[in-house]
């Protein structure tokens, strides 16, 4: 991977010229008093580096006549490593990461200015961590001081988001392959949890047993809080207590992915806990299904990515007006949003090294984001029929054999050349498959 990762600096390098980028690690979090998270790096110095340690920042000046890629990292430490674990230290930053020169962290001020006098901006993203981008800003103010007398240095902060997300969303070889594990791990897992649910059990045993498949099979663990929601939680979009026991005659939503180098998954499935729709939730089953397919099929190079969320939209609310939960004129009730309490939500995601990946869904108002090749986005429509919801206006009561029925069908999408493929295809959907 190291020769991937010097392949996407050197791009990144081109697209800034004689800019100078500079990225943070992500640090500790703490879970209580002194005891910290297992550590996820920042995914974009993870995505340039490799390098998966705090206290870490990467520097990249093209321009620079000798070191064009700089690490400053911790140094090695023995009492240090004894207790949190071993350090890579500076010469490894070289030897392993492939920077041109490495440093000791705390000498990051002494060094830094040499990379950023001769850049005529900073590429830097300003997030949450306000200690450093104090630090950052007060480079920057210190150099746009002493510009006069050199005629050099940067003159312009820039966000590092624009340049790297256009090239996080195209996924290489080596990071599909990363993906397609995570996929295959989490759809093992939901296949079982299919096999397993059953009235009286509870949803944390299933989301127990599907975290146990994505670390036994060698995944981080799950991509996000996965959610067993059965019966009326599955109409909270992101319920994650998981304690309630599950009874015949429900349907229980999993919506849980697997991490894997790195690389999320991210799947939903809709069934019933007992082996049988009601005749009210195959209905809806059915619409959310169709809703899916028909999105799906928008996924081809050259359409507008909005195009998978308005397909999905249209056949949600043809299918609300067919029943008699909405009333009117699909255009309309679609302009108005009238179907928006029984569908709140985006139909669509980037997916990657983030689970809501990077990049760019419109490019300002008339120009929508093409989908491309290599490009994995998920397609997760939904209809929840959330007790005591807040209805549009002019709409009629819902009847309540609908209510407190929620279901959200999701796959992983990738935009191949030709068209799409999908990649969770390995856990079933259709109503004649999942029921027992």
């Amino acid at each position: 991977m190291q020769t991937e990762y010097r392949q996407r600096r050197e791009h990144l390098m081109a697209k800034i010229g004689d800019g100078t980028a500079i990225f943070r690690s992500a640090p500790m979090a703490v879970m209580h008093n002194d005891v910290e998270y297992v550590y996820r790096q920042d995914s974009d110095f993870f995505y340039l580096t490799g390098f998966n340690e705090p206290q870490a920042v990467a520097v990249l000046a093209p321009h620079h006549a000798e070191h064009r890629f700089v690490l400053f990292v911790q140094p090695k430490d023995r009492e240090k490593e004894v207790w949190t674990g071993y350090l890579n230290g500076v010469d490894a930053a070289k030897e392993i990461y492939g920077a041109d020169e490495a440093y000791p962290i705390s000498e990051l001020d002494e060094k830094l200015p040499q990379y950023l006098e001769k850049a005529s901006r900073i590429y830097y993203h300003l997030g949450r961590d306000r200690t450093f981008n104090n630090q950052i800003l007060g480079h920057y103010q210190s150099l746009l001081r002493t510009y006069p007398k050199r005629g050099t240095g940067p003159i312009a902060i820039e966000d590092t988001g624009p340049v790297l997300s256009s090239m996080r969303l195209i996924k290489s070889e080596a990071e599909l392959e990363l993906m397609r594990q995570a996929v295959a791990i989490a759809t093992e897992a939901h296949n079982y949890a299919q096999e397993i649910a059953a009235p009286g059990r509870y949803e944390y045993e299933i989301q127990a047993e599907m975290e146990r498949i994505f670390r036994v099979r060698g995944g981080m663990g799950p991509a996000y809080p996965s959610i067993v929601a059965s019966g009326v939680n599955a109409c909270v979009l992101h319920y994650i207590e998981n304690n309630r026991q599950m009874q015949d005659g429900e349907l229980l939503l999993i919506d849980a992915g697997c991490a894997y180098g790195y690389y999320n998954s991210d799947i939903t499935r809709t069934f019933p806990v007992g082996g049988k729709f009601t005749p009210e939730q195959k209905t809806l089953y059915e619409i959310v299904l169709e809703a899916q397919k028909q999105a799906i099929a928008q996924i081809q190079p050259g359409n507008p990515f909005k195009l998978v969320h308005d397909t999905a939209v249209r056949v949600l609310t043809e299918g609300l007006v067919e029943l008699g939960i909405l009333k009117g004129e699909i255009d309309k009730l679609i302009e108005e949003e009238k179907y928006k309490p029984y569908y709140m939500h985006r139909t669509s995601h980037w997916l990657g090294l983030d689970v809501h990946d990077v990049g760019v869904y419109q490019h300002g108002e008339d120009k929508p984001q093409i989908l491309q090749p290599g490009q994995i986005l998920t397609v997760e429509p939904g209809l929840y029929i959330v007790p005591d919801t807040k209805l549009a206006e002019d709409q009629p009561e819902t009847d309540p054999r609908w209510v407190g029925i929620g279901i959200r069908i999701e796959d992983d999408v990738l935009v191949t050349s030709d068209g799409h493929e999908v990649l969770t295809a390995g856990v079933p959907k259709a109503v004649d498959e999942i029921e027992s």
